[in-house]
């Protein structure tokens, strides 16, 4: 029996806030082949933090069928997690850091572990502001998500 290569996918993400709390935007580039798509979103008071994740959710989402993405992110909040392996840790320990402090943000580490769980993923950290295109333009997504009318409520956050 033979399988199928999994459909590679880049992914890359950012995510913006104006304040931290304050409003905020995430934007995804997606490219495979020569398909490309862009995505973006923003909510009305969240985290800089939440924006990043939501970034690579979002990308992930999008993703019709199991795929081997590759994440490429400017948050080191968001890499080191997942690449270290403290989100999967916190999952496994009822989504506590340690004996006594609770994780941040477990509502979207869920949706982000579970989407890993379903793909094939492999996150990188970029320097963000450094002149890689495709940040830039999630920056430009981002930025602009968190300042477009009627914004949405983060319901992790605000509740």
């Amino acid at each position: 029996m033979t399988s199928e290569a999994l459909k590679e996918v880049t992914i890359y993400t950012d995510g913006a806030c104006s304040g931290n709390p304050g409003p905020g935007g995430y934007g995804v580039v997606l490219i495979s082949g020569k398909h490309r798509k862009e995505l973006s979103g923003g909510f009305r008071l969240t985290t800089n933090n939440r924006m990043e994740m939501m970034g690579a959710i979002a990308g992930l989402e999008a993703l019709k069928f199991q795929c081997e993405a590759t994440v490429y992110s400017d948050s080191k909040y968001l890499v080191d997690a997942v690449t270290k392996g403290w989100a999967q840790r916190w999952r496994a320990n009822a989504w506590k850091r340690n004996k006594k402090d609770l994780a941040m943000n477990p509502d979207l580490w869920g949706r982000l572990l579970d989407l890993c769980d379903r793909h094939q993923v492999n996150f990188l950290w970029v320097k963000g502001h450094a002149g890689i295109a495709e940040n830039e333009r999630c920056d430009e997504l981002a930025v602009a998500a968190s300042q477009e009318e009627d914004l949405a409520i983060d319901p992790g956050y605000e509740q």
